[in-house]
């Protein structure tokens, strides 16, 4: 049987790196502790982890699906991402475009907006 809790912290580590990890990590209480074993056992041991489609389609997948669902908090974290599942800023940008057309201008508007802001806090640290 697979460990989904152990599959899922290292497709997290390999999604999203070792320092986001370890910083989210440390800051997990008793409190939150069930809702963090959840997202790591479901999102990122089981749908993360899947071969079924690549890590780049599924990047933009989730971008796309952040956006088009006003939840822009983590557009940043997974704009990051992208630089470990290969989808390059034409893909997210095509992924937005989608939700313009199915989800409305506003939302992807404000994600262009967030990923235009994150892509140039990484080309400054890269500096």
């Amino acid at each position: 049987m697979i460990d989904r809790h152990a599959q899922g912290m290292q497709t997290r580590r390999a999604v999203l790196g070792d320092v986001h990890v370890d910083r989210a990590e440390a800051a997990k209480s008793d409190l939150d502790q069930p809702f963090q074993d959840l997202i790591t056992e479901s999102a990122w041991g089981t749908v993360w982890s899947s071969d079924a489609i690549t890590k780049r389609e599924r990047s933009m997948l989730t971008l796309a699906l952040l956006a088009a669902t006003g939840n822009f908090e983590e557009i940043p974290m997974h704009i990051r991402a992208t630089a470990r599942t290969g989808a390059s800023k034409r893909d997210v940008m095509e992924a937005f475009q989608h939700v313009a057309i199915y989800a409305g201008v506003p939302r992807a508007n404000h994600a262009i907006k967030l990923a235009k802001q994150t892509y140039a806090e990484m080309e400054a640290a890269s500096e």
